[in-house]
């Protein structure tokens, strides 16, 4: 978006709102006049969120679906193709495949075969948009209960034709019979390896060649090297910002960290995100972005299905802004903790994904079924 335009936007949100009215805990919230926090969230039209050059305003009914048509559970992970279509993946049993025109029109749905569906990659090959699907191996029970199973990886059209399955490691020897495959997530490296997230079974990422035959695989929840260790390793993506020097960035999310290595699995370097449970590393031009699926509180402790999460956003490696979230605060530049405003307006940031207007869309885990939210850049 150009400085121009997001000036323009900016300017025209501004002008629709009565008073800016700053939160307690520093971030740039503006509602109208009189409203309370606890307001905020019902005047969704009316929130804006995020600091710095990174405010946005919350559209929470942007998807245009029919919960008896296109019910969903989960909303996972969402990706832009070439034409600009926003391609999502859930893990509802009646469809685990929506996409989106920009305004939130539904264009078409697929899919009853990844009842765990949790990642999404896209990738170009020879001029054509495939997807790597994970599914992880977790499904909700009838009954509100997790179920679980082994998982897989699969390669796919566009409109759903499976072009080959990656299935449990153990069928090729590298894991034992014992320990569980649960995918999360997929990344596509510069000659077209795969590299594979098991977040939610051993935290080990698994990287294979273009047509899916074993290399090498690294990190582990058992690792005894800390730098090494990754636990719920449940994001992996390539960061081409340094175009001579790509480099694999993990998730360990209940490490509240990203751990970079290079292609081949070597260590490189931590970056601490205290506070917040990261999911994938998602990146744009210079920035990073993730969801932030949970937070502690300043006071007391939270479970896993309370609603803690927001958003969060790099520069290079510092985090510039926290929509959802408290301001970002270094002292001897050292990220201190962020926390979820208290009106809540994200419940769990579970992913991100960036259109060409640098707006996002917020995936989220856990949200009462809704679907994903659209945050104009303001």
């Amino acid at each position: 978006m150009s400085t121009s335009r997001r000036d323009f936007l900016k300017q025209a949100t501004t002008a629709s709102m009565v008073a800016a009215a700053p939160s307690a805990f520093g971030a740039s919230i503006i509602s109208k006049k009189g409203e309370s926090e606890a307001d905020w969230l019902l005047n969704e039209s009316d929130t804006v969120i995020g600091h710095g050059d990174y405010k946005y305003k919350v559209e929470k009914n942007w998807a245009k679906i029919s919960p008896t048509h296109t019910p969903l559970l989960n909303c996972h992970e969402m990706v832009q193709d070439s034409k600009g279509r926003l391609i999502m993946i859930g893990d509802h049993p009646q469809n685990n495949v929506l996409i989106f025109d920009k305004s939130g029109k539904l264009l078409d749905f697929w899919g009853t075969s990844f009842p765990g569906g949790h990642g999404l990659t896209l990738h170009d090959e020879g001029g054509e948009d495939l997807l790597y699907i994970a599914d992880s191996g977790w499904q909700m029970g009838k009954y509100g209960q997790m179920e679980n199973y082994n998982g897989r990886v699969s390669k796919t059209t566009i409109d759903g034709k499976i072009l080959f399955d990656i299935g449990h490691p153990m069928q090729i020897g590298v894991y034992k019979p014992d320990e569980p495959f649960r995918p999360t997530e997929t990344a596509i490296g510069p000659n077209g390896d795969i590299y594979v997230a098991d977040g939610y079974g051993m935290s080990r990422i698994i990287q294979y060649d273009a047509n899916g035959r074993y290399i090498r695989h690294w990190g582990g929840k058992d690792n005894p090297d800390p730098n090494y260790k990754l636990v719920s390793a449940h994001g992996v993506a390539i960061d081409y910002r340094d175009k001579e020097n790509p480099m694999v960035v993990c998730t360990s999310r209940v490490q509240n960290c990203f751990k970079y290595f290079t292609l081949n699995g070597k260590y490189i370097k931590t970056i601490q995100m205290p506070n917040m449970s990261v999911c994938r590393a998602v990146f744009d031009e210079d920035n990073l972005y993730s969801g932030v699926c949970w937070s502690q509180p300043k006071e007391g402790k939270t479970n896993w299905k309370d609603h803690t999460g927001f958003i969060t956003i790099m520069e290079g490696d510092k985090v510039v802004s926290n929509p959802g979230g408290t301001q970002p605060v270094y002292k001897n530049g050292e990220l201190q903790k962020t926390f979820q405003l208290p009106n809540k307006p994200i419940l769990h940031g579970h992913d991100v994904c960036v259109d060409n207007d640098k707006n996002l869309y917020v995936c989220q885990w856990n949200a009462n079924h809704s679907a994903p939210y659209k945050l104009t850049r303001v």
